[in-house]
């Protein structure tokens, strides 16, 4: 797929540039992104160079769709989002946002552009998350854009070499009023009769 740009009302989403390796760098010092997103740690400078690197092929190669997230054109990184796709339907959606922007409505903000870009463009029918248990943060922003929290994965995440148990969540093309490309057929609710049998 060939890079693209989506913009909102204050932010420009753009695939990384050269450029944003100095911000990338800074931002992944912070001890909550180390906590919870498996960024090497120490992070190095050359860390955010491969990081910012490996975009291009991402792109070219369908493997994964990542995006810087600043304030206008020519304003800073507040923060990073990404696509993977994890089979022919499912894509599974992560971010994180530079400390100094966080509770300002950044990330909710940006998924608005992406998400309908994902279902709409890059042949998504289910957007799935995970964030580890405890990420209230991440859990947040995840259910203002929309998605539902499905359960707790046991041990469904490797987090720097150990398995650790995640929350999941899913969002659909028609939870944002969208077609998809392939029909859903929902599980009819359970009948419960009298005395709780079925």
């Amino acid at each position: 797929m060939e890079p693209i740009t989506l913009t909102t009302g204050r932010l420009v989403l753009r695939p990384h540039l050269p450029s944003d390796i100095a911000e990338v760098h800074a931002a992944c010092q912070d001890p909550a992104i180390q906590r919870w997103i498996p960024v090497p740690v120490p992070y190095a400078r050359t860390d955010a160079e491969e990081y910012v690197a490996r975009g291009p092929a991402g792109w070219q190669d369908d493997s994964e769709y990542n995006f810087a997230v600043r304030l206008g054109a020519d304003g800073p990184l507040v923060a990073t989002l990404g696509i993977v796709p994890r089979g022919p339907s499912v894509h599974e959606l992560g971010y994180w946002t530079v400390a100094a922007y966080r509770g300002r409505g950044y990330l909710p903000e940006a998924l608005t552009a992406v998400l309908p870009w994902a279902f709409t463009e890059a042949g998504c029918v289910r957007m799935i998350w995970r964030a580890g248990i405890g990420n209230d943060a991440s859990r947040a922003v995840a259910e203002k854009a929309g998605f539902t929290v499905e359960g707790v994965q046991r041990a469904g995440m490797e987090h720097r070499g150990t398995l650790r148990d995640c929350w999941v969540g899913a969002l659909l093309p028609s939870d944002l009023g969208l077609p998809s490309r392939l029909p859903y057929l929902p599980s009819p609710a359970p009948r419960t009769a009298v005395g709780g049998r079925v």
